[in-house]
């Protein structure tokens, strides 16, 4: 830790795209027990400007002056919120100079990134976390506390839906950067799937199809299926060119789950239980969902604990979706090695924090056709 910040962690945001401004800029302000945003990174002047004035930060400089601006700072962690095609290189650049690193899923595009990720923050010790917002959510949490639970007997099938119409020109349809819908959308039915499972998948099949003019040589569209141990099934629908959807259902013997906004933030999400024929509805209000990864994270960082999604957990999904991507190829199932996860999300990982109002963002429009 850098000389006087022995209990907040000096953060550096890495990229002030949409998500960024939005959504993880004034999350600093419900995380000050233990953060402080001290500088940004950005290829965008006015960005840069604007921002700096917005948060009243001192520091800030291009990607090219990434290692400079993290020194003269004195910033003990990166948040990346950058193309997923830049993840590695910036966790690599991070980690050599012995700084921690809080990376936006999906963690990277490829295995052998995500590998060489886990092996350089190893190699340098510096924590890595990957950005799961919803191990911290509330809605989630309980959901995977139902499942402990019983109440829903032994879970068999988990099916998701998770929709989108994406802004012309956005990011999420270039290759080069990472796009797609499997890489964009998919590490969350994938990731619910296995956190509500305890498990992992041994076998997946899917189709895609690329769609319009909006997509350059990535999926637009995907439907999945994943096949767990024990019998249990998952499916689940991602797309950037269809209305929006965000749920998830999970099918006990002895009763199910239906979630409703469920992969979403800045909106409430409805849980519908229905067990033995009877049915209940819980709400759970919106809240900040990216002030509780701060402040999990720089816990781990000032108490010297190994992050629960780390770089295994973004190793987990990141395989899947590349096996996925070979069968949408290949028109084959895929078979998956076993694969070990010990940590998994609970309900004494939940940080509930306030929303925030998003403010303007600048020279960062929205990823959704608006």
């Amino acid at each position: 830790m850098a000389q006087g910040t022995s209990r907040k962690v000096r953060y550096a945001v890495v990229g002030a795209g949409n998500l960024a401004q939005v959504a993880i800029l004034p999350a600093f302000q419900h995380a000050e027990e233990n953060c402080e945003l001290v500088a940004l990174i950005s290829s965008d002047r006015t960005k840069r400007d604007v921002l700096q004035r917005r948060y009243g930060v001192s520091h800030a400089g291009g990607y090219e002056n990434f290692e400079q601006v993290l020194r003269d700072s004195r910033a003990d962690a990166v948040y990346i919120v950058l193309p997923n095609s830049q993840h590695r290189a910036f966790t690599e650049r991070a980690a050599r100079v012995g700084v921690h690193v809080l990376c936006e899923k999906p963690m990277a595009t490829s295995v052998e990134d995500c590998e060489a990720m886990i092996r350089v923050t190893n190699d340098n010790d510096v924590k890595l976390m990957i950005a799961y917002r919803l191990h911290f959510e509330e809605a989630n949490l309980q959901a995977v506390e139902l499942v402990r639970s019983g109440r829903l007997g032994d879970p068999r099938m988990f099916s998701a839906l998770l929709t989108q119409q994406m802004r012309d020109g956005d990011i999420r349809g270039s290759r080069e950067l990472g796009g797609g819908a499997l890489l964009d959308e998919g590490p969350y039915p994938i990731n619910a799937a296995r956190y509500l499972f305890r498990d992992e998948p041994r076998e997946v099949f899917a189709y895609t199809s690329g769609g319009d003019g909006r997509f350059h040589g990535v999926d637009a569209t995907a439907f999945a299926l994943m096949r767990f141990p024990h019998g249990r099934v998952a499916q689940f629908g991602i797309s950037h060119e269809a209305s929006a959807v965000s749920s998830y259902r999970l099918v006990g013997t002895e009763g199910d789950l239906l979630a409703q906004h469920g992969f979403g933030y800045g909106t409430d999400i409805e849980h519908l239980i229905t067990v033995g024929g009877k049915a209940e509805t819980r709400t759970f209000k919106s809240s900040d969902q990216f002030a509780p990864e701060l402040i999990y994270f720089s816990r781990c960082v000032l108490e010297d604990q190994e992050p629960e999604p780390n770089g295994i957990e973004g190793l987990a999904d990141v395989r899947v979706i590349v096996a996925l991507q070979e069968s949408a190829r290949t028109g084959q199932p895929v078979k998956l090695a076993p694969f070990e996860k010990p940590q998994r999300p609970t309900l004494a990982q939940l940080i509930v924090k306030p929303p925030v109002e998003p403010p303007e963002p600048v020279n960062a429009p929205a990823p959704v056709q608006g």
